[in-house]
């Protein structure tokens, strides 16, 4: 299967994923609204999907998926069976043992991440939480599945894998919310994590399994080898994350709920662009980087090589430099041309947005207001998350796995003395302010480190994309600004058909000033975005490397 036909079901599989992932909020929001019992079910998801993230899903991109990729590219189909047994067995042992060490630990762990919740609704989430906890077991298996399809250049079933989770929720929460409750969505998530193994069985129904437990094996440890400072670097994460639901439970009933809702409004974009372009730019810039070969990365003449070819390898590998320097500008520049526009749009119609997504049922207007209120705290960060995805991707694709996680240390510290500072004042704004500083420094910290690692980005334009991209995007908010001043009186009176009509029309609005914005002062930047749609999202080898406008054919 090509790249671009694999991009192309992949972003298929994302987009029904977060479409779902909508649906299930927006039922969410209906049945149980921003009250205490969501705020339980919150707090208490957070566990397993941090066991799941620790153990499985770090592993998948940066250890999983390529070593089992070494075993079907030999064809050594046999050691690939032995390896994935292994993995496998491997994987649900650790999770036993995890998952029932955290059952019997939920009282005192849901202490700390529900601190200020009440004694009830603490009561309830460590109930939630023990009860929700075997569904990771599902989750394992489904990760070692997608990995192993992956590698094999299978993609259509483990793309909608994340679909069929959120598909599990929906009609559970549907079908039981009256004889359940908020436990609805309880069984919601077991039912979601077997339906992301059963999707993908028919593609691994030919694999020979094995029960037999190693870790002397070659698979295993190079596995474990590739694995160990993403590890770190999840532990950090998992630090911020339960640091975050400490102080999200003292914003009172209903905060943590409303920046559930907020941020599904933060991911959708973010997982749309920023996290696919990411990983469309990841084969290209491990090209570029190239393995290293002596101390300086070239050849050396203690190594035996003469003068010439010396010289030689030092021009190949400053190209290969030069070349992957433009492709990551290039990936930053598309980025921020996409997300900038999406940053400015959902600030401006945040309230029309979270009234039609969520205000049903149970969900009220004050419900929607804290929503709105929440978001806008994220919005700032929202470019600066965007982009610091790519940078990521791009000191993974160097193999350096440490610099990130180190920069991530740095960001949750940020987190927790603005959070701390913030949250007494200002509540759920004053934390979501804190995940915008934390995003925005972390961003920052790893563009000036990539700056002198590659010489920095003079050249390559990416200056003056952000700035025209900032400057169309204050064109974006007035024009949506004069439009809400006219219109929006009346559609707040209208029924939810009106609601609709304006939010279109203010889309075709607002994207018609941005372009227009950018046809007068960016001509070279829609003229990237042209390219880049003309190869369906693809980004190929740079052929003209260190210049300002990327040759995008």
């Amino acid at each position: 299967m090509g790249i671009a036909k694999a991009a192309l079901i992949i972003m298929a599989g994302n987009i029904v994923s977060r479409l779902l992932g909508i649906v299930r909020e927006q039922i969410i929001a209906a049945l149980f609204g921003a009250s205490a019992a969501t705020d339980a079910f919150t707090a208490a998801s957070r566990v397993p999907t941090t066991v799941y993230d620790f153990l499985v899903g770090g592993m998948l991109s940066a250890a999983l998926i390529p070593v089992l990729a070494d075993y079907v590219h030999h064809r050594d189909e046999a050691e690939l069976w032995r390896t994935v047994s292994l993995v496998l067995n491997l994987i649900l042992l650790a999770l036993a043992f995890l998952l029932a060490l955290l059952a019997w630990l939920a009282e005192p762990l849901m202490g700390f991440l529900a601190f200020g919740f009440s004694p009830q609704v603490r009561s309830l989430s460590v109930g939630l939480v023990q009860l929700m906890l075997p569904s990771v077991l599902f989750m394992g298996v489904a990760g070692v599945f997608t990995s192993l399809l992956y590698a094999r250049r299978s993609f259509l079933l483990p793309a909608f894998s994340a679909a069929a989770y959120n598909a599990g929720i929906v009609i559970m929460a549907l079908l039981f919310h009256n004889a359940l409750g908020i436990h609805s969505l309880v069984l919601g998530v077991m039912v979601g994590a077997f339906f992301q193994v059963a999707i993908q069985w028919p593609g691994v129904r030919g694999m020979r399994y094995t029960f037999s437990l190693s870790l002397s094996h070659p698979g295993v440890r190079r596995i474990m080898g590739l694995y160990l400072p993403v590890a770190l670097g999840l532990l950090v994460s998992a630090a911020g994350i339960a640091i975050d639901s400490n102080l999200a439970s003292r914003t009172g009933e209903g905060g943590m709920a409303a920046m559930r809702f907020a941020t599904t409004l933060v991911q959708f974009p973010l997982g749309l662009v920023a996290t696919a372009m990411g990983y469309a730019l990841l084969p290209t810039l491990s090209y570029h980087a190239g393995p290293v070969v002596g101390r300086s990365g070239v050849p050396e003449p203690t190594l035996a090589f003469s003068q010439d070819e010396v010289d030689v390898g030092r021009a190949r590998q400053k190209e290969a430099s030069e070349a992957y320097r433009a492709t990551l500008a290039l990936g930053m520049k598309l980025v921020l041309l996409t997300t900038v526009p999406a940053a400015a749009g959902l600030v401006m119609l945040r309230v029309p947005i979270i009234r039609l997504l969520f205000q049903h049922g149970v969900f009220n207007p004050q419900d929607t207001q804290r929503t709105a209120l929440a978001f806008l705290g994220y919005a700032p960060g929202m470019v600066a998350a965007a982009v610091d995805q790519i940078l990521v991707f791009a000191f993974y694709a160097r193999k350096n796995t440490v610099t990130p996680v180190i920069v991530g240390v740095v960001g949750v510290a940020a987190y927790v003395v603005v959070g701390l500072a913030l949250v007494q004042p200002l509540g759920v704004l004053g934390l979501t302010i804190a995940n915008s500083v934390q995003w925005t420094l972390h961003a920052l910290v790893l563009l000036f480190l990539m700056g002198r690692v590659m010489g920095g980005f003079r050249g390559t334009g990416l200056s003056g994309t952000f700035v025209r991209s900032l400057g169309a995007g204050g064109a974006m908010m007035v024009a949506l600004a004069a439009m809400e001043f006219f219109l929006t009186g009346w559609v707040s009176s209208q029924g939810g058909a009106a609601q609709v009509a304006y939010l279109a029309l203010a889309v075709l609005l607002g994207a018609g000033a941005y372009v227009g914005a950018m046809a007068a002062v960016g001509q070279k930047e829609l003229k990237v975005l042209r390219q880049a749609l003309r190869t369906r999202g693809t980004v190929p080898v740079t052929e003209a490397p260190g210049t300002s406008d990327v040759n995008l054919r």
